[in-house]
């Protein structure tokens, strides 16, 4: 018996107890089922309690599959803490549907309104700045300056580096090269004789030189550097061509604030008002170096103060032009609570950490490790006068990530929603029939979370050259020309790779058609959405075309085996077009990409499947396969915003060592003209024409260039009992909780 066949019987009984419970008392039966596990026959026990009508407080039970790690926000990012966070909080802001909406506020600050505004500011040297690629930097004029071998200078990449001399290392004491270690002179290199690796000398520009074919390489010695003054962009400048280099004195540059007003009367479930020094509080945290925070927004910003009681004005430094900068506040915390503690102390503080203090429905109970979290309704809750939240008692139960168990939970009346954290996709079909039956209420939704395949184009030297002869299965083992990019570097094989995977077919079969395929890094019904964007479908006739032109020859008249190498740039002839496709071990991925690696077999080329566990193959570089660039081609998911989210794909977001690997462009992908695109579009804001021009352009190269193949957007899929009402999943709303005030079922929904 399938397991598909086992819930349908548990529907048949349940039916039968519902039916029994209507004529008189209500029954409880346990009735045995078959089910084939690893190929035997077992017996499973299951249970079917009829729900029983009670005089007294309605309690509603969320039944959820995993259990956070904390509920202090500055402490965790995952989904199963967003969901029960959502019962304390109420905001402070919602999206939906690719707009936000204050919920905390009056209203968003806005241009048109006159509550945001840009000014022009004066700046001077050594202010900082957001300069024209929208990083902080420290105003600096461009000078000449005189370098000896432990100086900085401007190297022949353009950036800045220390410049060392040709000859033999400098041996530490284990015997290791000490490569630019301070003061160390051409005379000790020479002196440590020849032992070790060869020394090559920095390439730089000396004075007057402002191209790479004036570099010179450096002998040793003090020499004169150009020193390149900070690109800003000038006051009015809203693009990367009219950005100007800081030649010293005092520039004018664009400045950019917001004012929030918190809506009266707010106050924590304690009934201690909420004011913002709240807010204030909150951004002084997120500050904080011992906090594990995002410091993208608080590097960014000059001030954040406290107007009054309920008045607060975020300020940028000058340049940064933010285009959310209507969210630039922080959700409070309560300092009454928390005060005594130190950012580092929080992290782990169980008043912090369990005993959650907030302003929305509901108000924390207590928290059973491993099974559930209570709360009951918030007196002081600011929607309290509306009669919500309609429950007053909540639990959120952990039933662990079995969707089956799911299901079962709420035919027997167990719980009243399973949310998307079960990974309910799996038994979509069964959802289908159940859902057709009367029986459940399964609420089906692509969200902003969309699943990609990553090219590898400049893989880790270790990756790059190891001996692809040695490790078959692996195709980044080769390089183009020798400038360390791997194979996928030629677009053609790119554009060939993404005609070779089936994607309508994992869509129609992993996802029972209840999903779309991409062609971007955001979806369709985004209101940014470029109907420009190229579209590359399943055509295994045109991606040979490709492969042939490229040098991928089919030698034996037979498409499922792999082609073969033929005058391939940097590859050696008689190469099969053979390379590893890896991802985690999520079991929607695992049947995704076993549909397209057969798919693949249609072009000649063989995919050769990896999983690892998550923790693994997310794991920080160098040692990830993932973020450690050492794959071929990799699948995960980004979860994007409201905003296009182009900036993944920068070439500064590559990880590597320098960043600590915690760039974003696993691919390594580098595109001038999609840089200078995507920071004009994120240094635009919305509403002017730069900002919509050019992130419809970055869309454009991205959808052509093809750093990654968009697959399809991940369902968000979530089940409720049938008489369920104000349920609602929104496609940018990560959490289907936002609105679990107005949760009701039953005679409730009538009212």
């Amino acid at each position: 018996m399938s397991r598909k066949s086992i819930f349908v019987a548990l529907f048949v009984v349940l039916a039968a107890l519902a039916l029994a419970a209507c004529a008189g008392e209500p029954v409880v039966e346990t009735v045995i089922v078959t089910q084939i596990v690893e190929g035997e026959v077992v017996e499973v026990v299951v249970t079917a309690v009829p729900e029983v009508v009670e005089e007294g407080p309605r309690t509603l039970v969320i039944c959820t599959g995993q259990e956070p790690d904390s509920l202090y926000p500055y402490a965790t990012d995952m989904l199963a803490a967003s969901q029960v966070q959502s019962a304390f909080y109420d905001g402070p802001v919602d999206t939906r549907t690719y707009a936000y909406q204050p919920i905390i506020w009056d209203k968003l600050p806005s241009l048109a309104d006159g509550d945001a505004a840009i000014t022009v500011v004066d700046v001077v040297e050594g202010d900082l700045v957001v300069d024209n690629v929208g990083e902080v930097s420290a105003l600096t004029a461009h000078t000449t300056a005189v370098v000896n071998e432990g100086g900085a200078a401007l190297l022949a990449d353009g950036s800045l580096g220390v410049l060392h001399a040709a000859g033999a290392p400098v041996l530490d004491d284990a015997g290791a090269p000490v490569f630019g270690a301070d003061g160390v002179t051409p005379e000790a290199y020479a002196a440590a004789g020849t032992e070790g690796a060869a020394y090559i000398a920095t390439t730089y520009r000396p004075a007057g030189c402002n191209a790479a074919d004036c570099a010179v390489e450096y002998t040793g010695g003090d020499v004169e550097v150009d020193v390149l003054g900070t690109f800003y962009r000038p006051s009015g400048c809203n693009a990367a061509d009219c950005a100007v280099e800081y030649t010293g004195g005092t520039v004018q540059m664009d400045q950019l604030s917001a004012t929030f007003a918190l809506k009266a009367g707010l106050v924590w479930s304690d009934g201690t008002p909420l004011t913002t020094a709240d807010e204030i509080y909150a951004f002084n945290l997120a500050a904080d170096p011992d906090n594990s925070s995002s410091k993208y927004l608080t590097d960014r910003t000059t001030s954040f103060v406290a107007v009054d009681d309920l008045v607060t004005t975020w300020t940028g430094l000058p340049g940064y032009m933010d285009s959310t900068y209507f969210l630039n506040n922080w959700g409070p915390f309560p300092q009454h609570l928390w005060g005594q503690y130190t950012a580092a102390d929080l992290l782990t503080e169980v008043d912090a950490q369990e005993m959650y203090l907030g302003w929305g429905p509901f108000i924390y109970d207590e928290w059973v490790r491993g099974d559930h979290i209570s709360m009951h309704a918030n007196p002081n809750y600011f929607r309290a006068a509306e009669g919500l939240p309609k429950f007053e008692n909540l639990v959120y139960r952990f039933i662990g990530e079995d969707p089956n168990t799911g299901i079962a939970a709420i035919l027997s009346g167990e719980c009243d929603i399973i949310d998307q954290t079960l990974g309910l996709e799996s038994q979509s079909e069964l959802l289908l029939e159940l859902q057709a039956a009367g029986q459940i209420n399964p609420t089906f939704i692509t969200g902003t979370v969309w699943e990609h395949a990553d090219f590898l184009f400049r893989p880790v030297e270790s990756y790059l050259s190891r001996d692809a002869a040695v490790t078959p299965g692996g195709f980044s083992g080769w390089d183009l020309d020798g400038d360390g990019v791997g194979p996928f570097g030629d677009i053609r094989l790119r554009q060939a790779v993404a005609q070779c995977m089936d994607r309508q077919a994992v869509v129609d079969t992993v996802y029972f058609g209840q999903s779309i395929t991409i062609d971007t890094y955001i979806p369709p019904e985004h209101p940014l959405f470029n109907p420009e964007n190229v579209s590359w479908p399943y055509d295994p006739a045109a991606a040979g075309l490709l492969l042939d032109e490229i040098g991928w020859l089919d030698d034996d008249g037979v498409p499922e085996t792999p082609r073969v190498a033929s005058g391939v740039l940097g590859v050696p002839d008689g190469t099969l077009l053979e390379f590893r496709y890896e991802t985690t071990t999520a079991a929607a991925r695992m049947a995704a990409t076993q549909i397209m690696a057969e798919s693949a077999l249609a072009c000649g080329i063989q995919m050769d499947l990896g999983y690892f566990p998550a923790g693994e193959w997310f794991a920080d570089g160098p040692d990830g396969p993932l973020y450690g660039r050492h794959y071929d081609l990799g699948q995960f998911a980004w979860l994007t915003g409201v905003d296009p989210a182009c900036n993944l794909y920068l070439s500064s977001e590559i990880p590597t060592a320098e960043n600590a690997w915690a760039g974003q462009n696993n691919p390594a992908y580098i595109n001038e003209e999609y840089d200078v695109v995507c920071r004009a579009a994120i240094q635009a804001l919305p509403g002017q024409e730069a900002y919509t021009v050019n992130h419809l352009e970055a869309q454009r190269i991205f959808s052509e260039e093809l750093p990654v193949v968009p697959l399809y957007l991940r369902l968000k899929l979530a089940a409720t009992r049938p008489d369920m009402c104000n349920f609602y999943m929104d496609p940018t709303n990560n959490s289907e909780m936002w609105n679990v005030e107005e949760f009701d079922y039953g005679a409730g929904c009538g009212e």
